[in-house]
């Protein structure tokens, strides 16, 4: 498949604040609207998908004949056009993404003729056999029976950090995905996919590790939310943890992120200042169950005393202002996904969110008809007053 894949982009003038909480910063504005067709796979690449079933799966055969470039579950901005997005483990599950490659997709958005061109990418890889358990492959590619890789950084030194969910283990790759160093383990925090739990019972859910994972801006220290609640933790409280690359351990310090309904789930987390951080909140549903899919600024300082980091609303997801009607939609624009897992800065008013397609499951925007991956930027009703340097 060609590996230029035409995208279309739209601006539109911020929408004027009304009827909102003046603690929150109202209704965001779409400025840009952009779509990478579900059934888009990695040029040249290994067959994948055989141990889903033969389906259909929303009017797609399985297995496919490459690899599908999808399940965005991370961005990272490189400052020249180009973006880098991470695709978690696959399938959604160890036991059918073991010829799923993890890898790292590059794209560059192309303003003048409304293009993006899927540049290529990189596979994760463990050549130097840091891992010291059992991978998949001989030949040490990494895949989504080894990893769940759902949230990436890049470190000042150019170096990549992710975060996976079936340890939850801290992953430390080169600028080419060679794996640097041994998986990192969060102490007292066991999934059930974990190689070593040696017949303890794991204390947080399948699928519930590292989610969301920002850089301090700093540039030391990294800050991984996990998805679901440790057992004995209240339901629906999240810990976010404070590693310090600079010592190769974790710090000791943790806060709380609580969700507003013990059922949501986080997508993503970036920071904005060494105290605020941008969190992805959703709920489970897609299409027309779809109710729930936000954006918070939660503040690690808890001025209320209550225990857990402050929120602020920032976007509601579902109730976007549209008045150019970019991308074909009417003048309230929603963005009705089971997750949304990618949300990046822009600029002090501008966000960029994408969407985690699961292909071939999921059907948020069409009943019936896999999802394609969409890339929006909002504008925010007010300024984040974010540090220079989350902009990095």
């Amino acid at each position: 498949m060609c590996s230029a894949v035409a995208l279309t982009v739209g601006l539109a003038a911020p929408a004027a604040l009304a009827g909102e909480n003046t603690d929150d910063f109202g209704q965001a504005t779409l400025t840009g609207w952009a779509s990478l067709p579900a059934q888009t796979f990695v040029p040249g690449s290994e067959p994948s998908g055989a141990a889903i079933g033969a389906g259909p799966f929303n009017g797609i055969a399985a297995p496919f004949a490459g690899q599908p470039v999808q399940g965005f579950s991370g961005i990272v901005n490189r400052h020249d056009g180009t973006y880098d997005v991470l695709s978690d483990n696959g399938y959604g599950n160890k036991a059918n993404s073991a010829d799923f490659l993890l890898r790292v997709h590059r794209i560059e958005p192309d303003p003048r003729t409304g293009n993006v061109k899927v540049l290529g990418g990189f596979n994760l890889t463990d050549p130097n056999h840091k891992v010291p358990f059992a991978l998949t492959r001989a030949d040490r590619t990494l895949t989504g029976a080894d990893f769940d890789v759902e949230s990436i950084v890049r470190a000042y030194d150019g170096t990549y950090w992710m975060g996976d969910e079936f340890g939850p283990f801290l992953l430390h790759f080169s600028r080419t995905g060679k794996l640097l160093e041994a998986p990192i383990s969060l102490d007292g925090v066991k999934a059930p996919e974990n190689p070593y739990l040696n017949g303890q019972t794991p204390n947080i859910g399948s699928s519930k590790g590292f989610e969301g994972m920002a850089r301090g801006v700093d540039g030391r220290h990294l800050y991984p939310l996990l998805e679901g609640t440790v057992a004995g933790d209240i339901p629906g409280d999240l810990r976010i943890n404070e590693f310090d690359r600079k010592t190769g351990e974790y710090s000791g310090k943790r806060w709380t992120y609580r969700l507003e309904s013990k059922d949501n789930a986080i997508g993503d987390a970036i920071a904005v200042d060494k105290n605020r951080f941008l969190v992805i909140e959703r709920d489970g549903g897609q299409g027309d169950t779809a109710k729930f899919k936000r954006l918070y600024l939660a503040d690690k300082r808890d001025r209320n005393g209550d225990g857990v980091m402050d929120k602020t609303l920032v976007a509601d997801l579902m109730n976007i202002a549209n008045p150019k009607k970019l991308g074909g939609f009417g003048e309230t624009f929603t963005f009705p996904f089971q997750t949304i897992e990618d949300v990046v800065l822009l600029d002090d008013r501008t966000l960029a969110v994408l969407n985690d397609n699961n292909f071939p499951f999921s059907t948020g925007r069409t009943a019936g008809k896999a999802d394609n991956n969409e890339f929006i930027t909002i504008r925010l009703g007010d300024r984040l007053h974010a540090d220079w340097r989350a902009f990095l």
